[in-house]
């Protein structure tokens, strides 16, 4: 048999006062071990109970369902294994809690009781039947227990009420409640008198120490004041928000005119904050970290307006301004060093440097070349304003454009991307505010598309905005190769913005700017190409080469190289641009110009042809200057060609254009797509061959013309008469000097080119032969001597001419022998023979001396 429980012994309370509901800690002995053996703590008890004692406080309010059971069944608990999650699925729309109006017995018996026994929820069942039968006796015997109470306290009222019914006949001194008031009153009055003092003094220390109290209770709002102006000046705006935000739910509604007071000096300060906040985000240069803070601080402050959208016009505004002051800068001939515009102040790369190294633009290496330290003094400004202006666009735009996408998608409130009202207001606002931010960006391409054309297209802008964006007219005209430079700056600029996922529309003024400088830079390269070529004449040094040719055609076909090779990035279609070469007007226009290239060079070599030197005598007698071996005894370079030599050399020099150069220059403008072709090579062709046949007629004019002439002085010498000459005894002096000057022109032309010996000895040995034929025509009658004369001269100067120089011209020979007397004597042909084989063997070792010692190629 168990032992008897000892009555519990309660040996102390903390704390011993308060108001109800005051958490109290009980100490003693025998105050159970569980919470089965505590009993009454919700019953009802016949206490009257003052309400006003009673804390409303809802942080220290307690709820009597808190104080329910944990076991209402009275048997251990067995939770199972089944999840809640599982049990809510099961149990739709019910609850496990039993002061739900969704309560669900069998999940509180499955979620609570899963392992017990049937035997111990019958005694589960029991233990409710107990519960409910021990509330309804408890009600009852509160109510019995009361009764007496009741009972004597009508008692006491009918007696009182009793008494005054009686005192209220009676007349001496009023009734009974006068007279007590009576007393009452005059008691007032005498502890009045005898305590006013003391009464005087304890009010008054009663009220300082509720204002202390006060004080002490409130002091966070009466030092808010102070703390916020502390906090902001040392930046620490974060607690300024956190303090303004616990006064405002403290004390926001407030009635005390104290705090009202002190509360309305908060919002001063909070106020002033505002604008502090308002004015450091609109301030330029700032970064996108700190525009993100102020923006979250003043919506935190609930600052009027939409500082967002304030914070994104004023960068906008500064971006154009920076544009602007760049371009003005420059024109105001003050020079930009590095840095000057950056809006950081700091040493950083420039922006498009930065960008490079992005995987969006997709490039290898920098979008500039290394520059040396003099940089600025060599390059000419308008390529250094397109590299700044383009620093300020990529240093600037991708922040502003960031700042509208965390506008957008309200990031700029909530990093997690949790919804708030404030988030849901900035995408509203975003949505209202779409056209006006597009409006911004195309100024911005806008201003950057106009002032890029003021420096370099000024033509392509209206007239009225020239004194806006040009006044670069007393700048150089840029070359080729800077313009590419140019080209490849504004690539890399649009293709920093559109790795920024700005949509293509907006961008579309940046590639109509390109395909403009493109076919821009194809024009002026073109056009100073010409130039070029046009003055690669001033640098012919004459010298030959094995194949008869100087250096000019290399340096013709190396400049044509050159430019097309420059033109390669010009000319490159990246992703959305134009293919220039496919642009019709662009194609008549680039074939027109290297048409006129073409021209150009020919017409340069046609001016060398003509070309005079003062210390050269063009008017010395022909038969002294090629009968000098001397004259081409080796020529070493910076000699002073003749002008036979120049025809000479510009002749050998068209060859190898026709034959080689233009064939090369076809298959270069082939291979970086140029259209016309075939058109710039024929044109090219029929140029030089014009050219060709103009100074060959030219050259043979100079060269044959004097031989030709000299033959009939040199028959006639001496008073010579076909009709009356002696026995013929050799070929006579004329005739030997004029394949000595034959064999001179062979000479000069084979130092020269090898190739056009053919050519040029055959048009010379033909005028020779045209003239002699000439000349025995005009004979009226020949000797039998003179006909033996003649025809000997005549054999022999066909067999030598066909034997030395490989040339021959045999019809005009033969109409001349035809034109002599036959020869019937056999001793008139046997002496013909002997002096044919005479004139040879003294002939063949002085040709073949002066052949071997004149014939020396000009090399280099």
């Amino acid at each position: 048999m168990s032992r008897a429980r000892q009555p519990p012994l309660v040996t102390g309370i903390s704390p011993k006062e308060g108001a109800a509901w005051t958490k109290v800690t009980i100490r003693g002995e025998n105050l159970g071990t569980g919470p089965a053996d505590l009993i009454g703590i919700l019953d009802q008890s016949a206490v009257w109970v003052d309400e006003l004692t009673f804390r409303t406080d809802r942080n220290k309010g307690i709820s009597p369902l808190s104080l329910r059971p944990s076991n209402p069944l009275g048997i251990d608990i067995d939770k199972g294994k089944i999840t809640p999650k599982d049990l809510e699925l099961t149990f739709p729309g019910m609850s496990a809690d039993f002061t739900s109006e969704n309560f669900s017995a069998t999940w509180y018996l499955i979620e609570n009781h899963a392992g017990s026994s049937f035997d111990q929820l019958k005694i589960a069942a029991s233990n409710l039947k107990k519960q409910a039968t021990k509330k309804n006796e408890g009600s009852l015997a509160y109510v019995k227990g009361g009764l007496s109470t009741f009972f004597e306290a009508q008692d006491a009222l009918s007696a009182i009420h009793q008494k005054l019914e009686s005192d209220g006949t009676e007349k001496v001194e009023g009734s009974m409640t006068q007279r007590l008031e009576n007393i009452l009153n005059r008691a007032s009055n005498t502890a009045d008198t005898l305590f006013q003092e003391v009464l005087g003094r304890k009010d008054k220390a009663d009220s300082t120490r509720n204002a202390l109290n006060v004080l002490q209770r409130f002091k966070f709002l009466f030092n808010l004041p102070l703390n916020i102006e502390r906090n902001i000046q040392k930046g620490d705006y974060d607690v300024v928000i956190n303090d303004y935000e616990k006064a405002k739910s403290l004390f926001g509604n407030t009635e005390v005119p104290v705090f009202q007071k002190v509360y309305a000096e908060v919002e001063t300060r909070i106020g002033a904050l505002r604008s502090l906040l308002l004015e450091k985000l609109l301030q330029t240069p700032s970064t996108l970290h700190d525009q993100k803070r102020y923006i979250r601080y003043l919506s935190d402050l609930h600052a009027p307006g939409d500082p967002a959208w304030q914070c994104i016009y004023a960068q906008h505004k500064w971006i154009l301004q920076l544009m602007q002051n760049c371009r003005d800068e420059f024109i105001s001939g003050q020079r930009v060093g590095a840095g000057a515009l950056d809006p950081e102040g700091d040493t950083r790369p420039p922006a498009l440097g930065r960008l490079s190294h992005t995987t969006s633009l997709k490039r290898g290496g920098s979008l500039r070349t290394p520059r040396s330290s003099n940089w600025h003094f060599e390059t000419p400004q308008q390529v250094q304003f397109v590299e700044k202006l383009s620093d300020v666009v990529i240093g600037q735009l991708p922040n502003f454009w960031k700042l509208w996408i965390s506008y957008v998608n309200g990031s700029l409130f909530s990093e997690t991307g949790e919804k708030s009202g404030q988030v849901e207001k900035s995408k509203k606002n975003a949505r209202q505010r779409q056209n006006d931010f597009k409006k911004m960006i195309e100024e911005l391409t806008s201003r950057l598309v106009k002032l890029i054309r003021g420096a370099l297209l000024p033509a392509t802008l209206p007239q009225g905005e020239l004194s806006l964006y040009g006044g670069w007219e007393s700048k150089t005209e840029l070359a080729g190769s800077w313009l590419t430079q140019i080209i490849h700056t504004v690539r890399g600029c649009h293709e920093a913005l559109s790795a920024m996922e700005i949509p293509n529309d907006l961008l579309q003024v940046i590639q109509d700017l390109l395909l403009d400088l493109r076919v821009h830079c194809l024009m002026v390269t073109l056009v100073h190409t010409t130039e070029d070529v046009n003055r690669l004449a001033e640098k012919e040094d004459w010298l030959v080469d094995n194949e008869g040719i100087t250096s000019l055609p290399s340096r013709f076909e190396q400049c044509m190289v050159q430019m097309l090779q420059s033109l390669k990035e010009p000319l490159e279609i990246k992703p959305g641009e134009t293919n220039v070469l496919q642009l019709e007007q662009v194609q008549d226009q680039a074939a027109e110009l290297s048409v006129r290239i073409m021209k150009v060079f020919v017409n340069s070599l046609e001016q060398l042809s003509t070309k005079t030197d003062g210390d050269i005598n063009t008017s010395h007698n022909i038969s002294v200057d090629l009968s000098s071996p001397d004259r081409f005894t080796g020529i070493q370079e910076g000699f002073t060609p003749t002008s036979e030599q120049r025809l000479l050399i510009i002749l050998s020099n068209c060859q190898y254009l026709e034959r080689h150069t233009f064939l090369n220059l076809a298959h270069h403008f082939e291979k970086h797509s140029f259209t016309g072709t075939e058109k710039i090579t024929r044109v090219s062709v029929d140029a030089v061959r014009g050219l060709d046949r103009k100074l060959f007629e030219a050259y043979i004019e100079r060269r044959a013309d004097p031989i030709a002439g000299s033959l009939e002085p040199g028959i006639y010498a001496g008073y010579f008469d076909w009709r009356d000459c002696q026995t013929p005894t050799g070929v006579r002096n004329y005739l030997k000097e004029a394949l000595v000057n034959i064999i001179a022109v062979h000479a000069e032309v084979f130092t020269v080119s090898k190739d056009l010996v053919p050519r040029v000895l055959s048009r010379i040995v033909e005028s020779v032969a045209d003239e002699m034929c000439r000349l025995m025509q005009c004979v009226s009658s020949f000797s039998k001597n003179g006909a033996l004369q003649a025809r000997l001269e005549l054999c022999a100067l066909r067999d030598a001419i066909a034997t030395y120089l490989n040339a021959d011209s045999n019809a005009s020979f033969k109409l001349a022998l035809e034109s002599l007397p036959q020869l019937h004597s056999g001793a008139d042909k046997k002496l013909l023979e002997e002096l044919l084989n005479k004139f040879k063997s003294s002939m063949q070792l002085q040709l073949t001396c002066f052949h071997a010692s004149s014939v020396q190629p000009i090399k280099r």
